[in-house]
């Protein structure tokens, strides 16, 4: 057994007492502090998650698209506090082994403040794609509308929001100008359309009419399964400058609302003519007048005469 009371231990004990044992510690508890946190983001996430996915949207998501989505804030939430816990622990080192942690303490808070200046818009593009993850705003493959752009949603992270637009362009948001995100493709969708007849048409008749191709194309075959509740007339909405505007509502899968609204146009088009009903358009009257005497369009039209064909003298 070495005799600790001697050379060389009795320089070396007391530097493995203090700093190395100290150190250890600090190393030992930061470690444990990394993985404590790891549990600790896991389980707020999935507590938000699973209350979203009970109470909220995110329960038409499916099992692989929520694990993803837990996975990603799970990550970020992990990366923020490792960070944190990593400088903690270093200056804490610094400071064991004899360093002066004031100036770095100082220095990180200069760079903490510039950064932060800087880098604040990144800040707010992670924080809000973290919460359009949890509370399903829209997915991938939805048509939305955000921040003045329209489109179906062809990638999405958690600081930006890809959208093809019906151009095929592509636009690239920043998840922190996003305000408001409109989701035109959430479970169901209304058929919302407007239908002018001509005054003196039998209103009665054209309703009859109108709901009689709503049910036509909802006992179709190909569109049946599509069509949730059924096109009608809900109400007559406007006496305007042109005809009568009877409301037609009705209820489709969100995907199929624009396919079901041009597919109702094309069959109300040809129940309208079979049965007489007329769709106003705007009449146009164009008046001219002519300016040239009456005495100077009757000479005009019985040609030159006599004196006019006469040779100059």
């Amino acid at each position: 057994m070495p005799n600790f009371a001697k050379a060389p231990w009795v320089d070396i004990v007391p530097f493995l007492r203090d700093p190395v044992l100290p150190v250890l510690v600090v190393i030992v508890v930061g470690m444990v502090l990394i993985r404590a946190s790891r549990l600790f983001v896991r389980g707020i996430v999935k507590a938000l998650m699973d209350r979203e996915a009970t109470e909220g949207t995110a329960k038409e998501l499916s099992a692989v698209e929520l694990k993803k989505r837990m996975d990603t804030l799970d990550q970020l939430g992990a990366n923020v506090l490792r960070f944190f816990i990593v400088v903690i622990v270093s200056l804490m080192i610094l400071q064991r082994v004899g360093l002066e942690i004031g100036p770095a303490i100082a220095g990180l808070g200069v760079v903490g403040v510039a950064v932060g200046f800087g880098a604040q818009s990144l800040v707010k593009d992670y924080l809000n794609g973290a919460l359009i993850l949890i509370e399903n705003q829209f997915s991938k493959g939805d048509v939305i509308r955000i921040a003045g752009v329209a489109g179906s949603v062809e990638d999405f992270s958690l600081r930006r929001t890809t959208v093809r637009d019906l151009d095929g362009v592509v636009h690239t948001v920043p998840n922190g100008e996003i305000s408001v995100a409109s989701n035109l493709t959430r479970v169901w969708s209304r058929i919302n359309q407007d239908v002018t007849v001509a005054y003196g048409t039998d209103i009665d008749k054209a309703i009859e009419v109108v709901d009689a191709a709503g049910r036509e194309m909802a006992s179709d075959p190909a569109w049946k399964r599509r069509v949730l509740e059924t096109p009608r007339v809900d109400r007559v909405a406007a006496l305007g400058e042109y005809g009568v505007t009877l409301k037609i509502l009705g209820t489709v899968r969100a995907t199929e609302q624009w396919a079901a609204a041009g597919e109702l146009r094309k069959r109300l088009l040809v129940a309208f003519k079979a049965n007489g009903i007329e769709i106003p358009r705007p009449q146009r009257v164009v008046l001219s007048r002519d300016t040239v005497a009456p005495e100077a369009m009757a000479a005009a039209a019985l040609g030159p005469t006599d004196d006019d064909l006469a040779p100059e003298e």
